[in-house]
């Protein structure tokens, strides 16, 4: 999360533009990457919020995330010789997950969500801290014919997740047997929308993209309708835990600059065999060596929370470091997302301790998710 440090800071914050709804559903904010958005919400907090996209629907607003549209002939070429993974394994109408590399080291400088809405339209969808910079590369590498706009607060995105995600559009109208990683456009209190099969809590889930002045009647709509799904709003606290037992990546975290896609073992969003896109030659060479440490599982075998930036250790000598770290809500265990060096040849199971404020706790390492997925 972003720190602020004085008042002066806290006024720089973008909101969203369902701000207001937050505020009276008692939401508790906090920074995160430029922008105030609810952690959890009053009535709920994490642990009910988590269950409830477990069990039955819960709904975030995610409009911090950033949005950027590259339109004009060779659009989508375009941005598959920037971006990692290979838009031709898609058509139009789809979705992908790839990553914008550093092309000198390979490093992540995002990941993204890339909609392909033909040859000439491609919307992106970023993180919020990340979205200036991404539009930043992409406009001084784009060719003439190919325009890079920046509409980061021009939507609002609304995350729809759990078992009765489907129950609960269904029954406002709007489109959910489209499959995995596939959108439809659709319309809802007045308000023509993305509806995108997409997630980041390992449920069935949609993400629906709405112009930010219609964010508020299709908030209001879903809650008018929610009741009969047991629909809660949840916060970005247990947006984290969910995706952690997922073993979803956080940039910044897990993936950075500093942390390329074969460390994270993120190989699988690189179209290795594209002749062309950001970071490809070191990221060959890396994959060809193989990299110096790999992101791992974590499970804890007493009552003890990982949090980043913990030390692993093996006796005496230390293998890693924690990149993401909670207490997981379903498992009730604590587990991890952690760095861990390749040449010690650790294998899953094997115990590991972490340092917590000076005291050695003992976890297993384990291949994620932590929970079986039903995104699908």
């Amino acid at each position: 999360m972003t720190d602020v440090t004085s008042g002066a800071a806290e006024t720089r914050l973008r909101r969203s533009p369902l701000h207001d709804r937050h505020t009276a559903a008692g939401a508790k904010f906090a920074p995160f990457g430029g922008w105030e958005m609810p952690l959890e919400y009053a009535g709920g907090g994490v642990l009910r919020e988590h269950t409830a996209v477990r069990t039955s629907v819960g709904v975030f607003d995610v409009s911090h995330l950033g949005k950027a549209r590259v339109t004009g002939p060779g659009a989508a070429d375009f941005v598959n010789a920037c971006l990692s993974n290979d838009l031709g394994r898609i058509g139009p109408g789809r979705a992908q997950y790839t990553l914008c590399c550093d092309d000198a080291t390979g490093g992540v400088v995002d990941d993204i969500i890339a909609y392909l809405h033909g040859d000439d339209h491609v919307f992106l969808v970023p993180n919020a801290a990340n979205t200036a910079e991404v539009v930043r590369r992409l406009r001084a590498a784009a060719p003439p014919s190919v325009t890079v706009s920046d509409e980061h607060e021009a939507y609002a995105v609304l995350a729809v997740q759990g078992p009765r995600s489907a129950d609960l559009l269904g029954a406002l109208g709007l489109p959910t047997e489209h499959g995995y990683m596939s959108f439809s456009t659709a319309t809802l209190a007045g308000a023509e929308l993305t509806v995108c099969r997409t997630g980041y809590t390992g449920e069935l889930g949609y993400e629906l993209v709405v112009p930010a002045g219609d964010a508020v009647a299709v908030w209001d709509a879903l809650f008018a309708a929610g009741e009969a799904y047991e629909l809660r709003a949840c916060g970005l606290a247990a947006r984290d835990t969910l995706r952690t037992e997922m073993g979803y990546p956080l940039h910044g975290q897990d993936l950075s600059l500093d942390i390329t896609p074969v460390q994270a073992r993120s190989g699988w969003a690189v179209g290795w065999d594209k002749p062309a896109f950001w970071g490809r030659d070191a990221l060959l060479a890396e994959k060809g060596a193989g990299p110096r440490r790999t992101l791992r599982g974590l499970a804890a075998v007493d009552r003890a929370i990982p949090r980043p930036g913990m030390a692993v250790y093996v006796g005496d000598t230390r293998v890693g470091t924690i990149t993401s770290g909670t207490f997981s809500p379903t498992r009730k265990q604590g587990i991890a997302l952690a760095l861990i060096d390749t040449a010690p040849n650790l294998t899953d199971d094997t115990e590991v301790e972490v340092d917590i404020r000076g005291r050695r706790a003992p976890m297993r390492l384990t291949r994620p998710p932590f929970v079986n997925p039903s995104v699908r």
